[in-house]
């Protein structure tokens, strides 16, 4: 007692320092300090240097505030009994720096751990939940879905542990080998479909145009033939006309000379022979070389004269 009675200002400045620096905390960026008087939630502290009543007041936990990442690896089973396997990246925070939120993320799990599990844990189950009612063969392009699906039912009870769902990306879905083997074949068989629908297309769109070609051109053919026809047509005419305007001259001016226009009509005869020697390249042609003969085409050569002079 003699010592403590020697020594009570020594003793009472020590207890007075320890209390002055127990008042003070600091709290870093980034996280917020939860205090507790007696195990009992008292209140908050934001990041900085705080006070807090030494000896009574305790900081029970720092809550990080900051964005957490936790990859997943699990098994579903689809409605037709396919094994699907995913890896998944699952990105969350504490949902706001509301006092009440806080006090939340403090005292709702024991640990971090058993947040992390319970997290874990419901995120595999709303996967599982919905991939046991799609069938293997639409699994693949539904990730989009699955996200959607599983932030609606998540985000409930994260809300509850004063927790928000950020992101969840869907990183590789895989199946087992035989699944992809076969789903290989089905690509492949159906890639090899569209490639023989495509070249019957193309043949037959080919074939379609070549006919068209071959019906334009049968059809330009006949055009002009048709206008072939219709102008040598008109060039015989006008021959014929040409001809018969010139024996008319001739045979007026044999009669004004007192010439028989008989000589006209042998000089065709024999015109009409020797083109027949010249340019009949071989070709054999009978003409009947007789008086009577002769005067039988000279009455026909006549007979056409007088049917051209009537038109």
């Amino acid at each position: 007692m003699d010592f403590i009675a020697e020594n009570f200002n020594i003793i009472f400045l020590v207890l007075l320092a320890l209390a002055f620096l127990g008042s003070f905390v600091t709290v870093n960026q980034g996280f917020i300090g939860v205090v507790t008087m007696f195990g009992k939630y008292r209140r908050i502290l934001r990041p900085g240097l705080r006070m807090k009543i030494p000896f009574i007041e305790k900081i029970y936990k720092k809550i990080s505030i900051q964005n957490r990442s936790v990859e997943l690896e699990f098994q579903a089973v689809t409605i037709d009994q396919a094994n699907v396997y995913f890896k998944s990246m699952l990105l969350y925070s504490v949902q706001n720096e509301n006092a009440e939120t806080i006090q939340k993320v403090a005292f709702k799990f024991i640990s971090d751990k058993d947040l992390m599990q319970a997290l874990v844990r419901t995120i595999e189950g709303n996967i599982r939940a919905f991939v046991a009612t799609r069938r293997q063969s639409e699994i693949l392009g539904l990730r989009r879905d699955i996200v959607e699906f599983v932030k609606q039912h998540v985000d409930l009870s994260l809300e509850d542990w004063g927790y928000h769902l950020q992101d969840l990306q869907i990183n590789d879905i895989t199946f087992d080998q035989a699944i992809i083997d076969s789903m290989s074949k089905v690509v492949a068989s159906n890639n090899l479909k569209a490639a023989a629908e495509n070249e019957g297309q193309a043949l037959l769109i080919t074939k379609t145009k070549a006919a068209e070609a071959e019906g334009n051109s049968i059809k330009i053919a006949a055009e002009a033939e048709r206008q072939a026809a219709q102008l040598r047509g008109q060039g015989v005419a006008l021959f014929r006309e040409e001809v018969a305007k010139g024996m008319s001259q001739a045979a007026a001016e044999m009669k004004q000379a007192n010439l028989d226009t008989n000589v006209i009509l042998f000089s065709m005869w024999t015109e009409a022979i020797k083109n027949f020697a010249e340019y009949g390249k071989g070709n054999v042609i009978f003409l009947d070389g007789s008086s009577d003969g002769m005067e039988k085409t000279m009455r026909q050569i006549m007979a056409m004269q007088q049917m051209e002079s009537k038109r």
